[in-house]
This record gives structure tokens, C-alpha cells and sequence, in this order.
């Protein structure tokens, strides 16, 4: 499967993109395709969205998260960003390419090439969901032993 994760944070006045890279650049890579956008937001530049794509199965999602939450457990981000955070995860469910000029022909939905089966989706959303609320609480709960 192919998910996105996208992650939106603002900048504390005064830091940069500079200090959000240093803090944020992860110290163990996920063992998977994954490929990270950092964006900019035109509307208000303190904004970094970062966009994850990452190519996996349920058991390597479940370790990449292990190992995002040990990555930001040690190098947290709140002295970089506000406190408020908005995170979205989703599977992608089809891919289209709109490069060519002129007219387009409508083309069944498919994921590099795999068809989609729209029917298999709600349960793959939920166990999605399940691995990253489980990871969620994890984190949350280790902060707190923590005092963070």
C-alpha cells in the first residue's frame, strides 16, 4: 500500500526553516520507500507542512512507527513549533498523471500500476488508523511518564 502522511506544523516566532530541519531530520530512516516533502505554506510562511509518502505493508507500518516515535521522543520539536499540531494519514487510492496537454480519457483507478479495489479500502483505512492511534498513545503515554 501507498500512504501519505501529512503534517503540519508553525514555526515559535523567531525560528527558521533552518532550526525545524535540524530538529526534525529524523536519526534512523524506516527501512521503506519513503519519500519526505518539506513545504513552505505561501499563506503564512511560519507553516511547515511536511508531506510523507511511504510504501509499505501493515506489519512495516507498524515498525516505521515504533520508529517515529522513538525518533521524536528524543529529538523533540517544542522548542521549534507551537503546540498545536494537525496531522492527517491516509492510503492513497489512486494515481493519475494529468502531464499530458489536451484531452484526457478517464482510466480505471490504480496504484503503480495495481488496480484499486475500492470495496477493500474501509478496512484497510481502519487498520491503518488502528496501527497509528496505537502508536499515538504510546508516544502520548511515554511523554507523560516523561513529564514532557
Amino acid at each position: 500500500m501507498k500512504l501519505v502522511a501529512i503534517i503540519t506544523r508553525t514555526l515559535r516566532e523567531g525560528k527558521t526553516l533552518q532550526d525545524y530541519r535540524e530538529a526534525w531530520f529524523h536519526s534512523k530512516g524506516f527501512g521503506v520507500p519513503t519519500t519526505m516533502y518539506t513545504i513552505v505554506s505561501a499563506v503564512n510562511p511560519r507553516e511547515v507542512i511536511s508531506i510523507g509518502i511511504i510504501d509499505c505493508d501493515l506489519d512495516e507500518l507498524s515498525e516505521g512507527l515504533q520508529i517515529e516515535v522513538a525518533d521524536r521522543l528524543a529529538h523533540p520539536l517544542e522548542a521549534v513549533i507551537e503546540p498545536d499540531i494537525g496531522r492527517d494519514f491516509g492510503v492513497v487510492a489512486a494515481i493519475d498523471d494529468f502531464s499530458s496537454a489536451g484531452d484526457l480519457t478517464p482510466v480505471p483507478p490504480a496504484v503503480d500500476g495495481a488496480p484499486t479495489d475500492f470495496d477493500a479500502l474501509p478496512d484497510l483505512l481502519t487498520q491503518v488508523l488502528a496501527a497509528i492511534t496505537k502508536a499515538s498513545e504510546r508516544r502520548d503515554a511515554i511523554r507523560a511518564e516523561r513529564g514532557m
